[in-house]
């Protein structure tokens, strides 16, 4: 028998006479966008002017209107749209004119690209007629963001402008997320013609595989065979990643984990996806991950990979990654990660949520006990916990972050900029929920903590956002101290100053005889907190003593507006542990604060007999 599908309400605005750049506005309210970041500029000054004259008929009607942030440059509105997409799930939006406020924005669509996360930037063009011609502030957008984005767009018919913007935000979206470009050129966003209120461009093959992936189930053969690996491990351990947070499976994480008692560590871009506090949780393991953590992926003999890519700063020598394992599983939404860096016993493409509720049911009569491995994970955490120079009369940023995490209990947003600070706030922070923890996982950007903080702090208006920031990397998007004050945002910026490029003294230490060839910034004249006053914050204020840590911190937090708050910590103080790159977990260095065993022990070989094993399905 047929079924009509039910056709879809008309758009109340079908037919009626619009230019490009009034489509452009209409369209974004349409995808549920309410706040946007951008710089403006004589190429989009068309869609700038039309987002304008929206919200000035929506408010006359007391509707909802766009918000427009305007940020200090370029780059920052890319980050704030990240920050915005990475602690809301929503697609994060910015707009920028053509030449170089479209190149300021290569460094966050790249960033967005390599974390996954979901942003459509819009940009202006020069007009149709003019591209090619070295034309005033011509920039070969196209050319130049293929390389760096999940899809670009140059619009070159009017006609798709409308299909392509909705389509935008689909490929945005869908499998698994990513940035997405639209050039615009000027005469398109001028040019007047009939909005359709629907339609999307013809994307067969992309669609076809996106209705592939989120019909993809576990079959009952596929959970069979991933339950006779779980019934003859003794040590298995989830290995979570990213997409565990863009694919909105955590509750599923947690709920697989807890219901089969299998510990969790998560990669940098995965914490949140477990709660740290949990008895499972190993919290972050590889490059500068716990010790315990490294030690269990040493010690698993089934590896669950979930939503991660064994990137070298997990996997860091592949081939001695997870040695005893004698099998590994691989869960992901993006097939090109299965068997791309480590070959694997089991597999399965699909939306996370869905696969692991599958195995979750398929398990459900499912018993292993595993007392023995939750005494030696139990074990590890207590004997090679994290640790440091307690007794330093030097303010160590250790400290500063476990203080930080007494006052604020897991209950905050947290971004950073990348280097040291951004390890010592991963290894000491808890996290309870997903979204909360934003930062540059792969492409490792500096000057991303503060836009990003702005971002999240306009999608969680309600909600506790901290900037834990470096000296170094603040300096990159100093700028958007300005913004935060502009619009009255209640964001804390804290700053550990060492007054250098503190990763980079770390490996010039350890790999360079101590030759710091420009990381060292203790000759800069910049006065942080003098700064801060001047962009407007009321509350700038430096901790120099170790005693002053705690208060000046509860007075930073409590403190109702913009907050900036400089610690000065210990110039020589390290993160550790460290694997060194391209070395295996066998070699990683704990520092003097930190217990390390010599040889990991090899588990138990216990041989199971399958034939013992009930027929669960």
């Amino acid at each position: 028998m047929m079924t009509t599908k039910p056709r879809a309400k008309k758009h109340p605005l079908a037919g009626k006479t619009m230019t490009g750049a009034e489509m452009i506005a209409q369209i974004l309210a349409d995808e549920g966008v309410d706040t946007v970041f951008g710089y403006s500029g004589g190429a989009i000054l068309p869609t700038y002017d039309a987002i304008f004259r929206y919200n000035a008929e929506h408010s006359k009607r007391g509707k909802d209107a766009i918000q427009f942030i305007v940020p200090a440059n370029e780059q920052g509105a890319g980050f704030m749209a990240a920050g915005y997409a990475r602690s809301s799930g929503k697609v994060g939006v910015f707009i920028v004119t053509s030449g170089p406020g479209a190149t300021n924005t290569v460094t966050p669509i790249r960033d967005c690209m390599a974390d996954s996360v979901p942003v459509v930037m819009i940009s202006g063009q020069v007009p149709r007629s003019a591209i090619g011609t070295d034309a005033f502030q011509e920039a070969p957008v196209f050319n130049i963001m293929s390389a760096c984005a999940k899809h670009v767009f140059l619009i070159k018919d009017p006609e798709e402008l409308e299909a392509t913007v909705r389509t935008a935000f689909e490929i945005a979206r869908s499998g698994r997320p990513g940035p997405v470009v639209i050039d615009v050129p000027k005469d398109v966003q001028n040019w007047t013609g009939i909005f359709k209120g629907e339609g999307l461009l013809e994307l067969r093959g992309y669609r076809e595989r996106i209705a592939e992936l989120q019909q993809a189930r576990i079959t009952k053969e596929q959970a069979k065979e991933f339950f006779k690996m779980l019934a003859r491990s003794e040590r298995p351990l989830i290995y979570a990643g990213g997409g565990v947070i863009n694919g909105n499976a955590a509750a599923e994480l947690r709920r697989f984990s807890e219901r089969f008692g299998i510990p969790v560590t998560t990669t940098l871009m995965g914490i949140g996806a477990v709660d740290t506090r949990s008895e499972l949780s190993l919290k972050m393991l590889g490059m500068h991950g716990t010790a315990y953590a490294n030690y269990a992926v040493e010690d698993c003999d089934f590896l669950i990979a979930v939503g991660a890519r064994f990137d070298d700063r997990v996997a860091g020598k592949v081939s001695e990654f997870a040695p005893n394992a004698r099998d590994i599983a691989h869960l992901d939404i993006d097939p090109a990660e299965i068997g791309k860096v480590k070959a694997v016993t089991w597999s399965h493409v699909g939306p996370l949520k869905r696969a692991l509720a599958d195995l979750v049911e398929y398990g459900r009569h499912f018993r292993k006990d595993l007392h023995r491995w939750h005494e030696h994970i139990a074990m590890l955490k207590r004997d090679y916990a994290m640790n440091y120079d307690r007794t330093s009369p030097l303010i160590q940023p250790h400290y500063v972050m476990e203080v930080l995490n007494d006052i604020v209990q897991g209950n905050a947003i947290i971004t950073t900029g990348v280097g040291q600070h951004q390890m010592w706030a991963a290894q000491y922070l808890d996290f309870h929920t997903p979204r909360t923890w934003l930062t540059s996982g792969s492409m490792g950007t500096m000057g991303f903590g503060l836009p990003a903080a702005i971002g999240a702090q306009f999608a969680n208006p309600d909600k506790l956002v901290i900037d834990v920031d470096g000296d170094g990397s603040l300096r990159m998007n100093l700028g958007e101290l300005e913004t935060v004050t502009s619009y009255g945002l209640p964001v804390k910026v804290l700053l550990l100053n060492n007054y250098g490029d503190g990763m980079v003294r770390q490996w010039q230490r350890l790999y360079f005889g101590k030759r710091f060839m420009a990381s060292d910034k203790s000759l800069r004249k910049k006065d942080f907190v003098a700064a801060a006053l001047a962009d407007g914050f009321e509350f700038a204020k430096r901790v120099t003593q170790k005693d002053e840590v705690p208060k000046m911190l509860r007075e930073f937090l409590e403190y109702e507006g913009p907050a900036f708050l400089e610690v000065i910590i210990d110039p020589e103080a390290n993160v550790f542990p460290m694997v060194g790159p391209g070395a295996s977990y066998k070699e990683m260095v704990t520092g003097p604060f930190i217990k390390s065993r010599p040889v990991p022990p090899r588990p138990d070989e216990i041989e199971v007999d399958m034939t013992k094993i009930p027929d669960l399905f």
